[in-house]
């Protein structure tokens, strides 16, 4: 059977009604840099700020994906972009019920990024770049993978053999380089702020 014969019924509740209901807009905040740049920390940090006040949020994080959904893909760049696809698509599922998304992948190349961006709701999608020199992420190294790359344990590890494209035009940049997780999240949740994303009432 062809996709093109598949058609969703509409639900008895919109989009725009759980948007009221919650109090927020339903963003996709895509996390992106190298392993060791702060990604999860900083993401998990803003979520309990978030719940906290109230928010409707959920974490997408790349490790629990690929021990499930994505269990089945490798590390090639061909598998790195399907993974980052289905990421988008999960967080998009996410999105059309009315929840805020953190999403936590490395996800390597503009272009797999871009088609992040393109499969999220229209303007609802925003690039957060964790900055962190590899000699940085290198001395962390807190899963211990840098060093099995280094040492050939490891193949196609971004940063080490595998590349990695820096965001042109971020839409936020933390640098955790020159702060730490804190200061990382009061500068989310300005962001969010002025994006109305969240409400300042909340």
């Amino acid at each position: 059977m062809n996709i093109r014969y598949l058609h969703r019924e509409p639900g008895k509740v919109s989009f725009q009604e759980r948007c009221e209901s919650y109090g927020q807009r339903p963003a996709v905040f895509w996390f992106t840099g190298l392993s060791g740049a702060g990604k999860s920390t900083i993401a998990d940090q803003f979520e309990k700020t978030l719940f906290d006040r109230g928010q409707i949020i959920y974490t997408l994080d790349a490790d629990d994906l690929r021990k499930n959904l994505n269990a089945d893909l490798g590390f090639s760049m061909k598998d790195r972009e399907e993974n980052v696809r289905r990421a988008a698509e999960s967080a998009r599922l996410l999105q059309e019920a009315g929840v805020i998304v953190l999403a936590t992948f490395i996800s390597p190349t503009i272009a797999s990024r871009e088609k992040a961006r393109a499969i999220a709701r229209n303007g609802l999608f925003f690039e957060i770049y964790v900055k962190a020199s590899l000699q940085t992420c290198i001395k962390r190294d807190p899963k211990g993978f840098y060093q099995k790359a280094q040492n050939g344990e490891i193949k196609n590890y971004t940063g080490i053999d595998s590349i990695y494209e820096e965001p042109l035009h971020a839409d936020l940049v933390l640098n955790t380089d020159l702060n730490n997780a804190d200061v990382c999240v009061q500068q989310l949740l300005e962001f969010a702020l002025n994006n109305g994303i969240i409400s300042k009432e909340a």
